[in-house]
C-alpha cells in the first residue's frame, strides 16, 4: 500500500475510529458471526480489461499488486481462465445470463434483445428468489435481463440511470477534472453532468496523468459504496449478492501521479520489481504483416490517440501508456486491500465468497498493441485470459493454482451450487459447469477445450495450444470479414509469446484437424439461437429501403 495515499483516503472517508465505531464494529461481528450458519453472501469483483499476467502472483516484472497476491494466497487463482468474449458488453452478459455469446446474441457493446434473452434467468433474479438482497455497482454494460430484477443499482455512468458517479464526482467540485480524463479518450466531457458535451483535447494513447484528488476517482467511489454494503449487512446478518465492477484498468488511461510515480517509465529496463526501470514487452515490435489485417492498420496509424505508428519510432508514447496501466492496477489493488479489510473487521469474511476477475484483457503493448482492438481479432492470451480468483475462509483451498480450463461462464453455476440455490427448470440451460469440486477439493474438470468466439473469429483453446477460426459475418459488417488472411493456430508450448502461427504446417496436421473438431462438436452442442436472430436482423436492416 502506499502510506500517503492511505492517509488522504482514511483521513477523508473512512474517518478516525470513534469509541461508538468501535462498539458499533463490536456489534456487527457479533451480528455476522450468528448468521455464519446461513447461506453464504457472495462479493463479486469484476474489473475492466485487465490483463491476467499483470499481477504479482503471475510471476509479472513491473505488476504492484501486494493485495491481490495475498487474496490468490488466502483462495484458488485460475491460472486458464478465459473470457467467452473479449468485449466487455458480451463478455459480462455472458456472466449474467450464464449463456454463451451465441446463444444470447449478445456479440458486441450495445443493447440487443433475443428470444434467449428474454427467456434466461440471470444470476441477480436466482439470488433474489433466494433471499439475497442484490447490488450492482459502478460500470453496468448490461441491457435487458441483465439489467432487471437488480434492488440496488448504483451506476458510474449518467446514461445507465440517476446518482451515477458523474453526478456524485461533481457535487465534490471536481467534474472538471473528470471530465478531462474521460476526454483523454473522447475529446468531450461526459453525460451525467452540467460539463456534458463540453470539448477537451484528446490525448496520445489515451494517456495524461488525473487531477483528481485520490479519494474522488471512479475506484475510490464504487469501492466505498462497497463498504458501505458490508457494514450494512454487517449489521443486518441478511445475506447479500453484490457486484461490484470498476472501470479500470480500461482506457482513458489516466492514473494518479502517486501511483504513476513508482514506475520509471523514461526508459526500458529489467523491471519494476527488480528496482529497474519497466520492462520492454517481449514482442513490442514483432512484424506489422503477422498480425491480422485490423491490428495491421492500427500497428501503422500515424495519427489520432491510436497512434501505434508513431509510437513505433517513439517508444515514450508506449512507455506513457503502459506504466500508466500499471499505476491504475495499482490503485485497484489498493481498493481490494481496503475491501478484503472491511470483510475481515466486521466479521464477514468468515461466510462470504469473494471472485475477483475481469470481462477480458489489453494487450499493454505486446503484439506491438495498444488496448484489444476488440472488432479485428478474438485470439490473443493478452486479451482472451481474465484473472479469476476465489476466496472463501475455510471452505475453498488456499494458496491453491489451478491449470482447469475455466472462464467467465462458470461463475453462475459455480455460485448457485455453493450457495445451494433453488433453481427453477431453465429453457436455456448454464453454458458453464460448477467449480466447486475444484476449489473444494481440488478435483480436475472434465473439460478438453473452451471457446471464445466474436463476430470475427471463434478460438478453440485446449491446455497447450489455440486455434483462431475467421467466421463468415453479416453483409453489413462485412469489413470483419478476415477469412482471406487464413486461420491462426499456436503452440503455446514452444510459442508462448504467440508470434508463430503455425496453421497450414505440416507437422501439425492432425492437431489441426483435432482443434476443428472440437469448435464442430462446440457448434453441435451450442445454440446459436440469439446470433441467428440477429443476423437476421442485420440482414433485414440491410434491405430495408429509405423512406421516400
Amino acid at each position: 500500500m502506499i502510506p500517503a495515499i492511505k492517509t488522504v483516503i482514511c483521513g477523508a472517508i473512512l474517518g478516525v475510529a470513534t469509541t461508538a465505531q468501535a462498539q458499533a464494529q463490536t456489534q456487527r461481528q457479533e451480528s455476522a458471526r450468528k448468521a455464519q450458519n446461513a447461506q453464504p453472501s457472495v462479493l463479486l469483483i469484476i474489473t475492466d480489461q485487465l490483463n491476467a499476467s499483470v499481477m504479482g502472483c503471475q510471476g509479472h516484472s513491473d505488476a504492484r499488486t501486494p493485495n491481490l497476491d495475498a487474496m490468490a494466497a488466502r483462495g484458488t487463482l485460475y491460472n486458464r481462465a478465459y473470457s467467452p468474449n473479449a468485449v466487455s458488453g458480451p463478455a459480462r452478459m455472458s456472466l449474467i445470463t450464464g449463456l454463451y455469446p451465441r446463444t444470447s446474441g449478445c456479440m458486441e457493446n450495445g443493447p440487443f434483445e433475443s428470444t434467449p434473452l428474454k427467456e434466461s434467468y440471470p444470476i441477480q433474479a436466482a439470488f433474489g428468489d433466494n433471499g439475497y438482497t442484490t447490488y450492482m455497482i459502478g460500470k453496468f454494460h448490461l441491457f435487458g435481463n441483465g439489467m432487471r430484477g437488480w434492488d440496488n443499482l448504483m451506476p458510474l455512468s449518467g446514461k445507465e440511470g440517476p446518482g451515477s458517479y458523474n453526478e456524485w464526482v461533481e457535487k465534490q467540485g471536481q467534474a472538471r477534472e473528470f471530465g478531462e480524463d474521460w476526454a483523454a479518450e473522447f475529446g468531450v466531457f461526459p453525460t451525467g453532468n452540467s460539463l456534458a458535451g463540453e470539448k477537451f483535447p484528446k490525448a496520445d494513447m489515451g494517456t495524461r496523468t488525473t487531477k483528481l484528488r485520490p479519494e474522488n476517482t471512479m475506484e475510490a467511489y464504487v469501492s466505498m459504496r462497497t463498504i458501505e454494503v458490508l457494514r450494512s449487512h454487517a449489521a443486518s446478518g441478511k445475506p447479500f449478492f453484490c457486484y461490484t465492477s470498476l472501470y479500470r484498468p480500461h482506457q482513458p488511461y489516466t492514473p494518479l501521479e502517486s501511483y504513476l510515480k513508482n514506475y520509471d517509465y523514461s526508459r526500458w529496463g529489467k523491471g519494476t520489481r527488480g528496482g529497474d526501470a519497466i520492462a520492454k514487452p517481449a514482442t513490442l515490435e514483432q512484424p506489422v504483416e503477422h498480425l491480422p489485417p485490423l491490428l495491421q492498420n492500427w500497428r501503422r496509424n500515424q495519427n489520432g490517440i491510436w497512434c501505434l505508428g508513431r509510437a513505433a519510432t517513439d517508444n515514450q508514447l508506449y512507455r506513457n501508456y503502459i506504466a500508466s496501466y500499471y499505476a491504475l492496477v495499482e490503485e485497484i489493488d489498493y481498493w481490494i486491500g481496503e475491501i478484503f479489510s472491511e470483510l475481515d473487521r466486521s466479521g464477514l469474511a468468515e461466510n462470504t465468497i469473494v471472485i475477483f476477475t475481469s470481462d477480458h484483457g489489453d494487450f499493454v503493448g505486446s503484439h506491438g498493441m495498444i488496448e484489444k482492438c476488440a472488432t479485428g481479432h478474438n485470439v490473443y492470451e493478452a486479451t482472451l485470459r481474465i484473472p479469476l480468483i476465489f476466496v472463501w475462509d475455510k471452505h475453498v483451498r488456499s494458496g491453491a493454482v489451478a491449470e482447469d480450463l475455466t472462464g467467465l461462464l462458470d461463475i453462475y453455476p459455480t455460485l448457485a451450487d455453493m450457495c445451494h440455490l433453488k433453481m427453477p427448470e431453465m429453457k436455456w440451460p448454464l453454458s458453464g459447469v460448477p467449480l466447486t469440486g475444484s476449489l473444494t477439493r481440488g478435483k480436475k474438470l472434465d473439460r478438453e477445450y473452451i471457446v471464445s468466439e466474436n463476430w470475427s473469429q471463434a478460438t478453440v483453446i485446449v491446455a497447450d495450444c489455440k486455434l483462431g477460426k475467421w467466421l463468415e459475418v453479416p453483409e453489413t459488417i462485412a469489413n470483419r470479414d478476415f477469412r482471406s488472411f487464413g486461420n491462426m493456430i499456436f503452440d503455446r508450448r514452444s510459442d508462448p509469446e504467440e508470434v508463430n502461427n503455425i496453421y497450414g504446417d505440416k507437422k501439425y496436421v492432425a492437431q489441426t484437424q483435432k482443434l476443428e473438431a472440437y469448435y464442430a462438436d462446440f457448434v453441435a452442442k451450442t445454440s446459436d439461437r440469439g446470433k441467428q436472430e440477429r443476423w437476421t436482423r442485420e440482414e433485414a436492416s440491410k434491405n430495408k429501403k429509405p423512406k421516400k
